[in-house]
């Protein structure tokens, strides 16, 4: 992809810009459409985000048949029209635990955008990994004050969404921070400060719509069969100001466990006024059919009262390229299981 543009022009990445005499119209963006038209039906998707590390290793994808196919054309099969994509700040080159910075995400949202996929971006807010137990902040932030981390927010977020405007990618949804129940970029971002929790986020929230104005932005939750953890993030956020519009949770519950999963997700919905939206699924691999009928069971149950979508967390993987034990797809095969069938007829 020898055009493909992975930088934008230096004065585009500072917050000064922002706040100087308007210097961008607020109505710029570029892209295939208008994100609340991609989201007006039910979505399915999936976060295949270690797909270009995949094919670095010249890994490849076969179809239900056993033919070797595009993978983007595997997914759109089995109906998913969105991809979801991690970013981080300054990552390694590891393989597994590294890349995802926002050129190779750029790059990856191009790629969909040319596939006819939506793209959901997923600020992580760090180098590596952050989920619900673990919010660290990128290093280049680590010994920053409250309002010099607010001003790397700031500029961060405002940066790297020019960088998908510059390559003509709107995004169809935002996600600011990963299962963040307790904080960001701790221990500035803190639950336990939840006013400076708030700021980096509605700094974050705030970028992206100063960008794309009329991209949807989450905050994503974690493990809503603990109503507790979510609501305890979701009051503070919202007692101290915090802007949304989608409320992100992952779930990976089976069998007899989605129920009452799907129930706390209707009440967070309704409690909050927010639609939901199921951002990460998945299960075991060598129990597909479980998988199958209880991602069936998500879709169908969150259809029910309103829900946004439902996400498969990397179901492109196997092994040996990740430990991942929770994907789609036959190491021994390379064909998808019957677990990917749960998108199907539903």
């Amino acid at each position: 992809m020898a055009d493909m543009r992975t930088s934008v022009p230096a004065e585009l990445s500072r917050r000064a810009v922002l706040l100087g005499a308007g210097a961008l119209a607020l109505g710029a963006g570029t892209g295939t459409g208008t994100p609340q038209a991609q989201a007006a039906t039910f979505v399915k998707g999936a976060d295949i985000s270690w797909m270009p590390q995949m094919e670095a290793q010249g890994r490849i994808w076969r179809n239900g048949a056993g033919t070797a196919q595009d993978l983007f054309t595997i997914l759109k099969g089995y109906g998913i029209t969105a991809i979801r994509l991690r970013t981080w700040v300054n990552p390694s080159s590891d393989p597994v635990h590294g890349h995802c910075a926002i050129e190779e995400t750029a790059a990856m949202a191009v790629r969909c955008k040319n596939a006819g996929l939506s793209v959901l971006v997923d600020y992580h807010f760090g180098d590596t990994w952050n989920s619900v137990g673990v919010q660290n902040p990128p290093a280049a932030w680590a010994s920053m004050s409250y309002s010099q981390m607010l001003d790397a927010m700031y500029d961060y977020v405002f940066h790297t969404m020019n960088v998908l405007k510059y390559n003509n990618v709107t995004p169809a949804w935002v996600q600011i921070g990963n299962e963040t129940n307790s904080g960001i970029c701790k221990p500035v971002g803190s639950i336990s400060r939840p006013a400076q929790m708030t700021g980096l986020l509605n700094a974050a929230y705030d970028m992206v719509k100063h960008v794309f104005p009329a991209t949807p932005v989450l905050v994503h939750l974690a493990q809503p069969q603990n109503l507790g953890s979510v609501q305890n993030f979701l009051n503070a956020y919202r007692d101290n100001g915090g802007r949304w519009d989608i409320t992100g949770l992952s779930s990976y519950a089976q069998g007899g466990n989605v129920a009452p999963v799907l129930d706390n997700m209707h009440t967070i919905q309704s409690t909050y006024g927010r639609p939901v939206m199921h951002v990460e699924y998945g299960g075991p691999l060598n129990k597909p059919t479980q998988v199958r009928d209880s991602l069936r069971a998500f879709v169908t149950g969150l259809k029910s009262f309103g829900g946004l979508g439902t996400f498969y967390w990397e179901p492109e993987v196997y092994s040996p390229f990740a430990t991942y034990g929770s994907g789609a797809w036959d190491p021994a095969t390379l064909r998808p299981t019957a677990a990917m069938d749960g998108f199907l007829n539903v």
